[in-house]
């Protein structure tokens, strides 16, 4: 059974949206085609332009009962201290990338994510809510 969430009861909807239009500029600016690290270091000249919290690769390690694991993850954005953000660039989000977010989303407790994908020429959004 499919479940519409209604826009205005999404989790951080402020926040998701203005880092959203962030990234709506930076893809503006530079369009489709480079590598997603020319995207990430753009978009930190966007965040903090606009005065944005952020943190880059932000790490997460992963705990099995009280143990903590050799293998760890690194969320390409934690932004407004609330917000995951992953930034692809490529023909498409997959599933793969949805999953990724939501690993995420787990080791840092966290409710919202955003997978960005710049590789098109309109950006292309998804929203996370775990």
């Amino acid at each position: 059974m499919d479940y519409q969430i209604r826009q205005d009861n999404l989790p951080y909807k402020n926040e998701t949206n203005l880092i959203i239009n962030a990234a709506i500029e930076v893809h503006k600016d530079l369009g489709c085609g480079f590598l997603e690290i020319v995207y990430k270091d753009a978009l930190c000249i966007e965040l903090e332009s606009r005065g944005y919290h952020y943190e880059r690769e932000k790490h997460y390690p992963v705990f099995y009962k009280d143990t903590l694991l050799p293998h760890s993850f690194y969320a390409d954005f934690m932004v407004f201290d609330s917000v995951i953000l992953e930034i692809k660039s490529k023909s498409g989000i997959a599933n793969e990338d949805l999953a990724q977010t939501i690993n995420y989303l787990k080791c840092a407790d966290c409710k919202v994510g955003l997978v960005l994908n710049f590789g098109k020429p309109t950006l292309e959004i998804r929203r996370v809510v775990f």
